[in-house]
């Protein structure tokens, strides 16, 4: 609780497309410093995300299940109203490297402009996620490497299956069964 006795609540944004372990490694560091945090599952209109909002929101639901302070959300507009309307004056982001920085310094300078009540926290990767994101898993998975290092063990065999009956054959652009 801060000084007025107001509950500590924190949005963590994200495509989550799908959620890895460093995600995950974000969203618990933040859930022991706030009192509430709201993964957001953000919409971005340019993207085609590989798993719907409502998969991405149940898979991190399932991971995030130990974690009572976390809920998930899904939001298609503006960070900024969404952190407004849910009352939170945080916003969490993970950095992996030097590149993250500069564009994640914009989106903070933009949605400080947009909602002065909020900060936004930088929280640094461990250094075992430093390399990782959602592209590098789709990328392993669609070549059928193992992925068990990389995301939460009870959505795995979800991402590797959904990856796998997505996965074309190059060279004849037919589906592949594996």
């Amino acid at each position: 609780m801060n000084e007025l006795g107001k509950p500590r609540i924190a949005v963590c944004p994200g495509s989550f497309d799908p959620v890895t372990l460093g995600h995950v490694d974000i969203i618990q560091r933040a859930a022991a410093i706030f009192d509430k945090v709201i993964v957001l599952v953000s919409i971005n209109p340019t993207k085609e995300p590989m798993f719907s909002s409502e998969e991405r929101v149940d898979m991190i639901r399932t991971v995030t299940k130990n974690l009572p302070n976390v809920e998930v959300e899904t939001y298609g507009g503006l960070l900024a109203d969404f952190v407004k309307k849910s009352g939170a004056t945080a916003i969490v982001k993970g950095l992996r490297a030097v590149s993250d920085f500069e564009y994640e310094f914009q989106m903070a300078l933009a949605n400080k402009k947009l909602c002065p009540e909020a900060e936004t926290i930088f929280l640094v990767t461990r250094s075992e996620n430093m390399y990782l994101s959602s592209s590098v898993v789709k990328q392993i998975a669609y070549f059928n490497g193992d992925i068990s290092d990389f995301v939460p063990a009870e959505i795995k065999d979800r991402i590797a299956a959904r990856i796998t009956k997505l996965n074309v054959d190059v060279n004849t652009n037919e589906g592949v069964e594996n």
